[in-house]
Order: C-alpha cells, then structure tokens, then sequence
C-alpha cells in the first residue's frame, strides 16, 4: 500500500468499483480533496468482467418512472435520486468523454467496442483528471464515530514504523461503496455490511440474486447439456411447481454446460430459489412463442410438404436454431433419419407437444461466486435518497450495490450505480 497523506481529507471513499469512481470523480470535479481506499491492486475489477466482459452500461428508457418500476418497491425511494442522475444524464456522461455507445435488444446499451475496459478507461480518466488520490491494497478495518458523526476509518497497515499494526484515516465525509456479495473473486467480500452492522445500520442478509440455474440429470438433459454455447432469442419460460404456473416471461435463454442462463433466466431466478424452499421445480420452454399449437401444426406440415424427401433433421432450423433440432427430434422420439413424408400425424403432434413446453426439473442456483448481483443489504428506509447519505450519520453515505434494492439485468444495476454514485458525489 502507497503512503496516505497525513491530512483530514474532504471525502474518503472505500471501494473503487462503478459507484465508487463515480461518486470519486464527481467529488473531485467539485473542488474536493477525494482518497478512495480499494482493497484490490486496482480499481474496478468487477467491472471489467461485467456484461461477459462487454458491459452493459444502462437500460435505455428515458422515462424515470417507467425505468424505476423495475425496481419493484424500490421505486418510490429512489425518485428523487433518478431526478437528479437519470439514464439521459449517465449518457451524455459517458458519449461526452468520447465513449460512444449503442443499444441492443431489450434496451441494453453498451459501449460500441463491445469492451467493457472502455466503461473503465472513462470512469478512471475522470479521476485523475481531477487528482483523485488511490491507494490500492488497502484493507478496512471497521470506521469510527463520535455521536451521530463518523470521524476517522482504520486501515490495516504493515509498514514497519506504525507499530500497532493499523493506521486512522481522517475526513469530513465518507462513503462506503464496498458493493454486495457476487464475484467475490473480485474483492465483493461483503466487508461493508459488517461496519454498517456495527455502527447500528440495519442489513438484509445478501443472498445470489441474478444468478444462472443448475438442471437436474433427468431425462432429456444430456440433450440439453449438448447445446452448451447455444442461444435462443425468444422463448417463453414458464416455471411450475406442483403442475401449477408460478411465473411467465419472454425474452433470450443460453444454455450452458450446467444447465440455463442468459437475461430472462436470471430474471427469474430469486422466483426460483424461492420455490425451491417448498419442494421440486420445472422449467418449460416454448421455443416457438409466436405461434400457438394449432399453428406450429400448420406450419410442420408446409415444410414437411415443401421438403417430402428430406430427412426430418435437415427440415426444422427454420423454426429454431439448427444446434437445437436434434434435442428436439431426440425429445419427440421421432426417427432423426426418417423422410418427413413418412412421419405419421401422431408423431407430428408429438414434435408440436415438444417444442411447445421442453420440459426441465431445477437442481439448485449457482453460488454467489456465479451471481450478476446479489440482493440484501442495507436498508433503504434508513438513508436519504436525496443525498445518499445515512439518516443515522449525516456526513456517512452508501451507494451501489450495499443497498438492499433488487433490479433485474439488462443495465439497471450499474444505473443505480452510476444515480447513486453521483448523487452522492455532489453531497459529500
């Protein structure tokens, strides 16, 4: 760890990820002397690999309050922040430092070198332009206080000339941007909840929230688990439990060596965990959602017609990626090698059925360490969203991912980080 000035700094921030470098260079731009204290040898380690290492900056709808309905019953709290620092505001911050960006399905923008290091690069460039001071390799110990007033944090410091082994950090503000539990290979230890735990801060117990899902080895799933890279952009996903229907969404699925993911997936995956407390869960896939039964029916018999002296595994990639056909034919029991003029109406019907509801039993969620976030945290009635600050420590402020704030995938994480980043910058 480098030498720290020996100074009352205007804002100490701990932990460098998106919100920290945000709330860092917004601070610093403002005049203030800003020390951000990052556990990792470098900043933003979990950015980086974010979005499969493209980053998927934001959502791009520019209406406040359609954006924050995603946040379910979050969004009445984080009005006043999105007024301030909404999408609108997070794209012309980062199109104006000369990153441009693009929007692809779903609303999702990214930036046009499909690399997340550019997200990095731009939120690093606006830190040291305005000489933010990093010292990297630091680990926090706890933070200290003084009534209703945070003082100092203590870092742990091997340097030979401090003898007790730690060293006390002053500031006028302090922001603790430590994020959640997910890709804890990146520094996301949790570390921030314990503080705020001991400083009298109510915290939600984190848990893997958007996370891929594990398939059981049934029937049908060596199929499956040979389709590992594979993507569907429209599926209809329906999740059962007891053969009834707990929930319904449309959108793209991959499939993986361990069983689903991709953005619908992991929107449902807390549903899931849920459920599984109560006993089995299954998955059915319709891979055909534009077409209801009797008109998948229609459909095989005019291409079964247009190719009568074609084997039926060369005749379905026109209604599914071709990667996925020999699944499909292997699920209906259909002969992969027969004529599709030889194939009787019941087997026809069968292959509807089929690729209708591909079903699948649950195992379990992937671990924390597979998470896109993880939900739980601090609570979101004990801070001020007008200024990100602790309604409990005045000059104390939270933002990012230590909130306990649930949001689905497709930009809205790393929007509440840019919001509350910002937020939080121009208050400190």
């Amino acid at each position: 760890m480098q030498k720290i000035e020996e100074t009352i700094w205007d804002v100490v921030v701990i932990g460098g990820g998106s919100s920290g470098m945000m709330t860092a260079g917004v601070a610093s731009s403002l005049g203030k002397k800003v020390l951000i204290l990052e556990k990792n040898e470098e900043l933003g380690r979990k950015l980086l690999i974010t979005g499969g290492g493209r980053c998927n900056v934001t959502n791009n709808e520019p209406d406040v309050r359609k954006f924050l309905s995603k946040y379910k019953d979050s969004d009445k709290y984080l009005f006043s922040s999105f007024s301030q620092f909404s999408v609108k505001d997070t794209l012309e911050f980062f199109n104006s430092r000369g990153m441009e960006t693009k929007v692809e399905a779903l609303g999702r923008v990214f930036p046009v070198s499909n690399s997340a290091k550019s997200v990095w690069e731009t939120l690093l460039s606006s830190i040291k332009k305005n000489n933010v001071t990093v010292a990297s390799n630091c680990l926090v110990i706890s933070l200290e206080k003084d009534g209703d007033k945070i003082t100092s944090v203590t870092i742990k410091d091997n340097r030979a000339s401090q003898s007790s082994g730690h060293m006390t950090i002053k500031a006028k503000s302090f922001v603790v941007s430590t994020g959640g539990k997910s890709h804890p290979e990146t520094g996301s230890t949790g570390d921030g909840f314990k503080w705020l735990k001991d400083l009298g801060h109510t915290v939600t117990e984190p848990k893997a929230s958007l996370v891929p899902i594990s398939i059981k080895n049934t029937n049908g799933t060596n199929s499956l688990k040979k389709l590992q890279g594979v993507s569907i952009e429209e599926v209809k996903i329906t999740v059962l439990q007891n053969d009834i229907k707990q929930e319904v969404k449309r959108g793209k699925i991959l499939f993986t060596h361990f069983g689903l993911s991709g953005p619908t997936i992991l929107n449902l995956s807390s549903e899931v965990g849920e459920l599984l407390k109560y006993g089995e869960v299954f998955i059915s896939l319709d891979i055909t959602p534009q077409l209801d039964p009797g008109q998948l029916n229609e459909k095989l018999q005019e291409i079964f017609k247009e190719n009568s002296n074609k084997k039926i595994k060369n005749c379905l990639d026109s209604l599914m990626p071709n990667a996925v056909v020999p699944m499909v034919i292997e699920l209906s029991k259909i002969d992969a090698e027969k004529a599709t003029n030889s194939v009787t109406r019941e087997e026809r019907l069968k292959l509807v059925e089929t690729i209708k509801s591909i079903k699948i039993e649950v195992d379990s969620l992937l671990g924390e360490d597979k998470a896109i976030i993880t939900s739980g945290g601090v609570s979101i009635d004990e801070i001020d969203f007008k200024t990100m600050s602790s309604k409990l420590y005045p000059n104390l402020f939270l933002t990012g991912d230590i909130l306990n704030i649930d949001r689905p995938s497709g930009g809205y994480s790393l929007q509440l980080c840019w919001t509350t980043g910002f937020v939080a910058g121009i208050n400190t």
